[in-house]
């Protein structure tokens, strides 16, 4: 595809990307953003497009791996303002559900939530939790990526139905 069309193609795509952009964020200025950092990524990615792929479906990965990518990137740089009076106050892990009387269950009741999944879904789930991504536990449980992503989704529905019967209980 030669350049100038690629970057017609890209033009023609703006506003449906504006608007998967701002379906993504729910921001005008986040989803002006994203559109711009969409259209440079797949502008310096032109020599890794091949001519047989859906271009529209090509740019629109481009947008949602980045949305992705830079939520990923906020959530690791939370920052905690400590506004106490106490100076000396240890900068601990402090559990914040404890403040709610209805918050969150805690550690064991979670563990052992899981631990009552069969291991064929709790396996998984477990490794998945533990940050491994789906094709590496398909070739450590020399299972295919399919048969995962089934046992994972099938953990969660029922590790949901266990914790919320426990929450009622």
């Amino acid at each position: 595809m030669g350049s100038s069309l690629f970057r017609a193609k890209i033009l023609a795509l703006q506003k449906n990307l504006l608007n998967f952009a701002y379906t993504l964020t729910s921001n005008r200025d986040d989803a002006y953003d994203l559109l711009q950092d969409t259209t440079l990524k797949a502008l310096v990615s032109e020599d890794k497009y091949v001519d047989n792929v859906n271009f529209k479906g090509w740019v629109f990965t481009i947008m949602r791996n980045l949305f992705i990518n830079n939520y990923r990137k906020q959530m690791r740089s939370v920052v905690v303002v400590d506004k106490s009076d106490d100076l000396y106050q240890i900068n601990g892990s402090q559990d914040l559900a404890t403040d709610d009387p209805e918050g969150a269950m805690n550690t064991s009741e979670i563990n052992s939530a899981i631990s009552s999944i069969p291991s064929e879904y709790g396996e998984p789930l477990s490794l998945f939790i533990a940050g491994y991504h789906y094709d590496e536990i398909a070739k450590r449980m020399n299972l295919p990526l399919g048969t995962i992503k089934s046992r994972i989704f099938q953990a969660r529905k029922r590790l949901q139905s266990r914790l919320s019967d426990l929450r009622y209980e």
